[in-house]
């Protein structure tokens, strides 16, 4: 499975509501719960937030990749979201962070999320992907990132 296919126009919010890392996780997580990609919301934020006591998950440059293996994820998706303001995120650079990718994967996939994290952080490091990421003003121009 490509990155590019665990996007759905149904999981983009380019207008996020949260103030703060627990909050812009849960608002993401809603996201994949209302499309059915998630059974057990508690379930798989607890997966998220076990991983994000290892090291924050906000890689700096405005991003952050927060990502969970759990049964109480169906199928592996992404879901993106876009904050205007910028989210304290506990970044490695210490700067807010805009753009969100929350990867949900099932306990039982092998490195699909490892393959996603290495994919969507290489393309984050170039500086013109972030900012057609932040200009982005629907699911067509934010996929042309990613083809």
């Amino acid at each position: 499975m490509s990155v590019k296919d665990m996007f759905s126009s149904s999981r983009v919010k380019f207008s996020l509501n949260a103030a703060t890392k627990d909050e812009v996780i849960n608002e993401l997580i809603e996201v994949l719960y209302e499309d059915g990609k998630i059974e057990d919301k508690q379930k798989f934020k607890e997966a998220v937030l076990k991983r994000e006591e290892e090291f924050s998950t906000g890689i700096g440059m405005g991003v952050a990749i927060p990502h969970g293996k759990s049964d109480a994820v169906k199928e592996a998706s992404i879901v993106f979201g876009r904050s205007e303001k910028g989210i304290d995120y506990q970044s490695m650079d210490d700067e807010p962070a805009y753009l969100f990718f929350l990867i949900a994967v099932p306990e039982k996939s092998n490195d699909v999320h490892l393959k996603a994290l290495n994919e969507i952080s290489r393309k984050l490091m170039h500086k013109e992907v972030r900012q057609n990421l932040m200009s982005a003003a629907n699911f067509e121009e934010f996929i042309k990132v990613f083809e």
